[in-house]
């Protein structure tokens, strides 16, 4: 990604971030550590592309959020056993 998707500007930077995610039953929100983030120097937008927000929202579909802590690390979500192999919802 090489244009700031808020303002389209240049010079945005890969990094990582921590996010804040409400579970698909709406029960609670979580905290996503690390998880990868675009900056804006321009407009100081930070924000997920649309894939990294695709595979959080999949994730958290697809697996058992009963136990989920309150903080968890991206790449540890992303490793969580599935209760389904993929999201048979999504018709996109």
């Amino acid at each position: 990604m090489d244009k700031c998707s808020w303002c389209e500007a240049t010079g945005v930077v890969l990094g990582s971030g921590s996010v804040y995610w409400e579970l698909p039953d709406g029960t609670k929100a979580i905290e996503i550590l690390n998880t990868p983030t675009y900056s804006c120097e321009r407009c100081g937008a930070v924000y997920q592309s649309d894939e990294t927000v695709k595979q959080i929202e999949d994730q958290l579909f697809l697996i058992s959020t009963v136990n989920l802590n309150k903080t968890v690390d991206f790449q540890e979500l992303m490793k969580m056993k599935r209760l389904l192999k993929r999201n048979y919802f999504d018709f996109s």
